[in-house]
C-alpha cells in the first residue's frame, strides 16, 4: 500500500505541464511522443532534422493555444523545483507559462503552468502567457475609480508653489529677493560704512 502526501485543498488547482519528447532508436530513427493523448504525432522516421523541427513546432501550438488559469499552483513546486535545484526560492507571483528546452540535450519541450519565480529561475525557459486577471461579476464589487489631485506645481529648487493653479503654463514669477535678517550686508564703496582711515 503506497500514501501519497497532499497539501490542505486551497480551492487551486495543479499547474499543468505538457512534454514533447524526441526517441532515438539504433537504427538511426526517432520518434516524437507527447504527453497529450489526443495528439498525432509523425510515424518514426530517420529524418531527425524533420522530427525535431516537428516537436518544437509541437510544442509552441501547445503554448499557443492553452490559456493559463490564475487559480493554478505552481507546476514546478509539484515538482519540488527540480528545475532549478541551486537557486530554490519560495513560490510567489502570478502564473505563468513557459516553454522549457535546453538545447545541448535537444531531445525534450516542456510547457509548464508556474510561479513567475520559478520562471525567472528555471533556465533555458522562454515565457509565453501570463494569467488573465478574473473580472469582477458583480458591478457594485468594483472599485470605484479614484482621480488622483493634480499635483501642486514645483519651481525650481523644490519648494511647492502653492498659488500656482493646475492650468498654468509652466511660467515661472520670479519674485524679488528680500534681505535675509540673519546675515549683515557689506556696504558699497563710497556709501559710506562709518570706517575711518
Amino acid at each position: 500500500m503506497t500514501t501519497a502526501t497532499s497539501e490542505p485543498s486551497t480551492g487551486r488547482t495543479p499547474g499543468r505541464a505538457w512534454t514533447v519528447r524526441l526517441t532515438g532508436y539504433a537504427d538511426r530513427s526517432a520518434s516524437v511522443s507527447c504527453t497529450t493523448p489526443g495528439c498525432r504525432m509523425p510515424p518514426r522516421s530517420k529524418d531527425i532534422a524533420a522530427l525535431r523541427a516537428f516537436a518544437a513546432e509541437h510544442a509552441a501550438v501547445h503554448a499557443k493555444v492553452a490559456r493559463v488559469r490564475p487559480e493554478a499552483t505552481c507546476h514546478c513546486r509539484a515538482r519540488k523545483c527540480t528545475a532549478h535545484p541551486q537557486t530554490q526560492m519560495p513560490c510567489a507571483g502570478a502564473v505563468v507559462l513557459i516553454v522549457r528546452h535546453d538545447p545541448v540535450v535537444g531531445q525534450v519541450w516542456s510547457v509548464e503552468e508556474v510561479c513567475a519565480t520559478c520562471a525567472a529561475l528555471t533556465p533555458n525557459a522562454s515565457f509565453r502567457a501570463r494569467a488573465a486577471r478574473p473580472a469582477p461579476t458583480d458591478p457594485a464589487a468594483r472599485p470605484a475609480k479614484t482621480v488622483p489631485a493634480p499635483a501642486p506645481a514645483r519651481v525650481p529648487g523644490g519648494f511647492s508653489s502653492p498659488g500656482a493653479g493646475a492650468g498654468s503654463d509652466g511660467d515661472t514669477v520670479r519674485r524679488p529677493r528680500r534681505a535675509s535678517s540673519g546675515r549683515t550686508r557689506q556696504p558699497r564703496r563710497g556709501q559710506g560704512g562709518g570706517h575711518g582711515r
